[in-house]
């Protein structure tokens, strides 16, 4: 599976096993084995270390805590289309948790934004002190 351009993993590292869809279906679901379970091993897997560590310190419910992603997908009705669904999930997975967040810089409030705040904060006042008693 492509993850980027200088990252692959090999399918031997990901475990897919067909097992039966709960839910709605009829006699479908009863008979075959649509829903794939995937089973992927960060810590065993040929994945770099960066990507290892930043797998390991997402919260996702997905995440094991030994370490290992596991997903189920059952959306579709053929084993075919789930076990595409379970690998394009797994695959987002790890891309995002490549990407680092771009720092932010600190930056000031301009003086024209300033200025603007502090005449809504007076003009909204005065709004406020017209809503007293009418005095005679």
């Amino acid at each position: 599976m492509q993850i980027s351009k200088h990252i692959t993993i090999p399918d031997a590292e990901i475990e897919l096993h067909a097992i039966r869809a709960r839910g709605a279906g009829g006699q479908n679901v009863n008979k075959v084995s649509t829903a794939i379970h995937l089973r992927f091993d960060i810590n065993a897997s040929s994945l770099p270390d960066d990507y290892k560590e930043k797998l390991r310190q997402l919260s996702d419910r997905r995440i094991s805590g030994d370490g290992v992603i596991i997903i189920k997908a059952q959306r579709y009705r053929s084993q075919e289309k789930n076990r595409e669904d379970a690998l394009a999930r797994l695959q987002a997975l790890i891309r995002n948790a490549g990407i680092t967040p771009k720092k932010r810089t600190a930056t000031k409030p301009t003086k024209a934004s300033k200025a603007r705040r502090l005449e809504g904060k007076t003009q909204r006042g005065q709004l406020k002190a017209l809503r007293g008693k009418v005095g005679d």
